[in-house]
């Protein structure tokens, strides 16, 4: 492994064995280890007759570890030198061989074990265990067992061993002597060249990540691939996935995160609680220099854009390589990393959407925006704001700290937005939490039930010396869909309901009611408006238009009284970031109608159609525009407004294959795309990653003529068989963020 910020290798640090305890014998000068590269530890033949046991050799049991403990994918246990991989709660299989047969009447056999990262290991932080060989196993739960499976027939030197690290165990890399001892006679052999990772186990029941579904372990820490979205609320857009978390280094570089980067103590490491959390830090680089560098403008030079990473595999290894955080990185490239880690560890892990997701700086659980006489947000009054789309991810664990055992989803969030306990990190928070309105259970669950339940509240600002009015109170305009990935389907599932009562329940009223007692915020929200309810005002948007293609907005006004009203309307047209931040003016209409109470014409339009060469300058990356209406009723002190968002989507690269997949055996496949611009597309390039290519590749196309289909060929070869996923994406001057993904069994 590639060293990083200076530090020394992870887990190869030199053992003394004076720090197990004064009272151990010291190695036997007389055995060295005798490389033989099959995956054994070989040892010289003892020459001085009868006395305690001298190992030869011990067999890690590779195969039959990696498919007990489900740790058989992780690079680490078929390289060259490879490293056992095994989970907590689960034994593990050991073949010992003997100079001799071990007699359990005369013969005591110890196992000492540490952690390799630590140089003060002691019994008392659980950080070193001695686990003595017995002939009968115990559970495992909260303590070391070692027992004698069995004598081999054949070879009656052979023993074959079964040793179970605790379900509380720390994770990370250990190391172990082993002590052999007849009558007052002793000697140690040391196997620190051959590590052991131990992880969390969902497999186990009394492991505090356990999750009891096959389907949901296959979903939540086994797969390598997935789905997330991103997009606006009414115009969606699914985004491929490669977490590669058994890809090689992905091990090695979480337990790097965890312990270098973020500095956690090893007595801590057995706390998924504080693992996770400590976790959301390490992704993001603010603090202490951690993987991922943010960047929410149009200027991704210097590094790579966001939306053209294709998995968190290249993110990993670059930043292994580079000894620096990687540019850039948005909230789904965070969420996608930190999944990776998460599963790597063995903690079950997924992504979630929400969709107009608040972000809330003053705690208050409102997103309040100020709005001037022209019908535009003022920017630089506004320090809440609502991201048309926010990733996050959930972690599954007890929370024994809320006295909650029963095992649930948890919040955590990597993108750094605000300070928590003086860092960028947050969570875990309990989705059960959240949607009971219990904002001061830890960890910033106030903050995650304003990113999902807050109000939204227009003001109308009239001056530094004037009084605000309380234009409207939109108690529906947050957390509008919460979503995640199926388990085992390609496919969206709704989980706004683990989060949130249905709106305008009673029950989510009376949350929100009680989330604000509980708040110490002593901003004044809420003033009076006029109750006038006659004129309704709407937005029409046309569905499904592709960026390159005109588009037509409209507010509808409905007169629901029964006399004739006079309305003003300002109807804004302005790009957004996805974090809600508004850019340019694209278009602005002022007009003032006459809305008939004739139920035959009670009903008026203010439009606007733009073409591409109206929008396409001033749009950002991901084609989101906030469609805003300013409203007055002449004669009346009501005053309306309301926004809404819009976004074109980009079309789908199109795949074909031309060969039938099949293991070890070169497949040729085609991906392709029409150019929707009515301009030539410049500097065109694909980027396509996948579980059966190496790397990334990176294939040019060039110029792209307007309304012409490119496409490009490239080959590969799949390693294994079952389901697999190819993901592509294609990127140019004027056009990016477009992919596609292909789903094919081997």
């Amino acid at each position: 492994m590639t060293d990083c910020f200076g530090l020394c290798r992870l887990f190869e640090r030199e053992h003394s064995s004076d720090k197990m305890g004064n009272d151990l014998p010291k190695p036997n000068e007389n055995y060295v280890v005798v490389p033989t590269g099959d995956n054994m530890i070989r040892r010289t033949p003892n020459t001085t007759g009868m006395g305690p046991l001298n190992l030869e050799w011990i067999n890690y049991c590779f195969v039959k570890n990696g498919q007990k403990h489900r740790t058989d994918k992780y690079y680490c246990m078929y390289e060259r030198n490879p490293t056992l991989v095994v989970r907590r709660g689960f034994p593990i299989c050991f073949y010992l061989k003997f100079d001799r047969e071990f007699d359990m009447a005369n013969d005591s056999v110890s196992f000492m074990f540490k952690l390799a990262e630590t140089g003060d290991a002691n019994f008392g932080n659980n950080t070193m265990a001695a686990v003595p060989l017995k002939d009968n196993p115990s559970n495992g739960n909260g303590h070391w067992s070692a027992y004698v499976m069995s004598t081999d027939d054949v070879d009656p030197n052979v023993v074959s061993v079964r040793i179970t690290p605790p379900n509380n165990c720390i994770v990370g890399q250990w190391i172990f002597d082993i002590d052999t001892r007849s009558g007052q006679e002793a000697a140690m052999f040391s196997a620190k060249g051959n590590p052991i990772y131990i992880l969390f186990n969902p497999w186990c029941p009394t492991d505090e990540v356990y999750l009891k579904d096959d389907a949901l372990r296959d979903e939540y820490v086994l797969s390598e691939e997935g789905l997330m979205w991103r997009g606006s609320h009414n115009r969606q857009k699914e985004v491929m996935w490669k977490y590669g978390q058994f890809q090689k280094n992905m091990l090695e570089s979480s337990f790097l995160l965890l312990l270098k980067i973020r500095r956690l103590a090893l007595i801590h490491c057995s706390d998924p609680i504080k693992v996770s959390r400590s976790l959301s830090a390490a992704v993001n680089a603010p603090d202490e220099l951690g993987v991922v560098q943010g960047n929410w403008t149009e200027d991704f030079s210097g590094g790579t854009a966001p939306i053209n990473w294709l998995g968190s595999v290249d993110i990993l290894n670059q930043y292994i390589k580079t000894k620096k955080p990687v540019k850039y990185g948005q909230c789904w490239v965070y969420a996608g990393v930190l999944t990776t880690v998460c599963r790597a560890i063995g903690i079950p892990c997924r992504p979630v959407t929400a969709y107009c997701a608040a972000h809330d700086t003053q705690n208050s659980l409102t997103i309040d925006y100020l709005v001037d006489d022209d019908g535009k947000i003022i920017e630089e009054l506004q320090t809440d704001s609502i991201w048309n789309y926010h990733v996050w991810n959930e972690v599954w664990m007890a929370r024994p700290d809320l006295n909650i055992l029963d095992r649930s989803w948890q919040v955590i969030d990597a993108t750094p937005q605000e300070l928590s306990e003086g860092q960028f990190k947050c969570g875990p928070a309990s989705v059960t939490a959240v949607k009971n309105g219990d904002i001061r259970a830890p960890y910033d669950t106030a903050f995650v039930y304003s990113e999902v339940n807050a109000d939204k509240v227009y003001w109308r600002y009239y001056g530094i010396s004037q009084p605000m009015k309380l234009l409207r109170k939109d108690t529906e305009a947050i957390g509008k869909l919460i979503c995640t990935k199926a388990v085992g389907k390609w496919e969206q599932e709704n989980i706004t309901d683990n989060y949130k009562y249905p709106e305008k329940s009673t029950e989510e009223r009376i949350t929100m009611h009680k989330a604000l007692k509980q708040n110490n915020s002593i901003f004044s929200r809420y003033y009076l408006n006029e109750d006038f309810n006659e004129i309704k005002f709407d937005f029409e948007l046309v569905d499904d238009i592709i960026v390159g293609e005109n588009f037509r907005v409209a507010v509808r006004i409905t007169n629901k009284g029964h006399k004739d009203y006079t309305v003003k309307v300002i109807l804004r047209v302005d790009t957004v970031d996805y974090t809600g931040k508004n850019g340019s003016l694209v278009t602005k209409v002022e007009q003032q109608k006459v809305v008939l109470h004739d139920p035959g014409s009670n009903v008026e339009f203010v439009q606007t159609a733009l073409t591409y060469f109206d929008y396409g300058n001033d749009v950002k990356s991901q084609n989101v525009f906030n469609i805003s209406c300013l409203a007055s009723v002449v004669d009346t002190d009501y005053e309306y407004f309301g926004q809404d968002d819009f976004r074109v989507r980009k079309p789908d690269i199109e795949f074909e294959m031309h060969d039938k997949p099949a293991m070890s055996r070169e497949v040729r496949a085609t991906v392709k795309f029409r150019n929707p611009l009515p301009l030539s597309l410049k500097d065109g390039k694909f980027f396509i990653a996948g579980s059966s290519l190496p790397k990334t590749l990176e294939i040019k196309v060039g110029k792209v003529s307007a309304k012409k289909t490119t496409s490009v060929s490239f080959k590969f070869t799949p390693q294994f068989t079952g389901k697999q996923v190819i993901s592509a994406k294609f990127t140019s001057k004027q056009l990016q963020d477009v992919d596609g993904y292909l789903q094919f069994m081997v």
